[in-house]
């Protein structure tokens, strides 16, 4: 990301990330119920370890904003969500996860009923760390042009790039794939 880049009065910004946070939800929220969507990122979370809410603030960012993220501004976006995320989202899931078969006296009528409170919980930590994601993109400048398909997979891939560096792998065949799905639905949603 360019240090040359104008930003927006603090003030703005605060405005600005509160209508950004509306919108990235709500398209977050409708992207992910489009068939193929979920199942693509669920893939990409569980095999390359993708944090989902990137995926579709950097989806939101391209498709409705016009917002090219480098690999730069990727990394500067997980850096502002990244301790909320394991600190927080993180181990609600890995709770959430576990009950579905143990220990005992999991899983049963009533561990179930705390399974779904998890889970609950684990959305509503989700959707701060939209709204941390939203603070961070109202920092850049929207772009008044449409990008093509080509960027908002790059932007995408640059995503899922991050999440395997620590594991120090390439995304396979399969794995672009599911970006291709999702910039597909993303592109016909927002049509």
């Amino acid at each position: 990301m360019s240090g040359d880049a104008p930003r927006p009065a603090r003030g703005a910004t605060a405005g600005a990330s509160q209508a950004i946070d509306a919108e990235s939800w709500a398209f977050a929220l409708e992207l992910y119920a489009e068939p193929g969507v979920s199942d693509a990122c669920l893939q990409l979370q569980n095999e390359c370890g993708v944090d989902v809410m990137m995926l579709l603030m950097a989806t939101f960012a391209a498709v409705r904003r016009g917002i090219m993220l480098t690999p730069t501004d990727v990394a500067e976006m997980d850096a502002a969500c990244r301790g909320w995320r394991e600190q927080i989202v993180l181990p609600l899931r890995a709770l959430r996860t576990t009950l579905r078969s143990g220990p005992p006296p999991a899983p049963n009528e009533q561990t179930e009923k705390l399974r779904s409170s998890i889970k609950a919980a684990e959305l509503s930590a989700e959707r701060l760390q939209n709204d941390v994601l939203a603070q961070w993109l109202a920092k850049l400048p929207s772009q008044s042009r449409a990008l093509q398909r080509k960027d908002i997979i790059s932007a995408l891939r640059a995503v899922v790039d991050l999440a395997l560096q620590g594991r120090r792998g390439q995304p396979s065949a399969a794995q672009l794939s599911l970006i291709d799905v999702i910039v597909g639905k993303a592109v016909g949603i927002s049509n």
